[in-house]
């Protein structure tokens, strides 16, 4: 079921998105609800925005332990930095 929402935007910003959805041929009211339902669709339950791939380097369990990081990054920003 359909429902009206009123939303307070600038005045430029309405006229963008406009022409957005008519490049696109399709309303303003739909973009909006495409667009808002993106968004909790892909909200987190537990409220951050961390992604799978960020969850698994976060923790370093995935890190050779031989390889010493932190002197490879030290390198790295020397070379990076110095000239």
């Amino acid at each position: 079921m359909d429902n009206k929402l009123t939303l307070k935007l600038d005045s430029q910003v309405i006229e963008q998105a406009k022409t957005y959805a008519r490049r696109r041929n399709t309303s303003l009211s739909k973009l909006v609800e495409s667009y808002l339902e993106l968004l909790t669709s892909q909200a987190n339950p537990s409220g951050d925005d961390i992604t799978p791939l960020v969850k698994s380097l976060s923790d370093g369990s995935d890190l050779d332990k031989k390889i010493d990081y932190r002197k490879d990054y030290k390198k790295h920003i020397l070379k990076k930095y110095t000239k």
